[in-house]
């Protein structure tokens, strides 16, 4: 059971890098592995819409935030590997290579090159961008203090 639920982990871990990838760098770096893939459509890319829901002080009640726009697409290769691809925005071909490249990761001999191609450079460039917007936002902050003024003995 351990070992199932460590693939659904690193499974997890894979989509949510895919899904949030930008369009033009996961083409760069997953067209080479996805063109010539064989492969029919379970479901063809689609974009709809998803509620956002939060929580209050991130542990409080739940709202809703508002919707938000994705695309999905599922496919199978010619061996039966089932991959999906969900991806923010309207990018129908970002959902396609998703959901290729998440098919691809499950299949044993292709997962450690797929990783090492695609979803590693995909996790470097992310914590860039993650590193330049703390950098920005760290530029901005602003330090309040208060002075204590002698007060006059009542």
């Amino acid at each position: 059971m351990e070992a199932e639920q460590l693939a659904i982990a690193q499974r997890s871990d894979w989509l949510g890098i895919l899904s949030r990838s930008v369009s033009s760098e996961l083409e760069a770096l997953a067209a080479d592995l996805a063109t010539g893939e064989a492969f029919e459509w379970l479901r063809s890319p689609d974009v709809g819409l998803v509620m956002v829901r939060g929580r209050a002080g991130g542990t409080g009640n739940v709202f809703n935030l508002g919707e938000m726009t994705i695309t999905r697409a599922s496919v199978r290769l010619e061996d039966g590997t089932v991959g999906h691809g969900y991806v923010q925005g309207r990018s129908k071909r970002q959902a396609e290579l998703a959901a290729i490249i998440d098919a691809l990761l499950q299949q044993p001999d292709r997962h450690d090159e797929t990783m090492a191609k695609v979803v590693e450079p995909l996790r470097e460039k992310a914590e860039v961008r993650r590193l330049e917007k703390s950098r920005k936002a760290a530029a901005t902050k602003v330090e309040f203090f208060t002075m204590v003024r002698g007060e006059d003995p009542a």
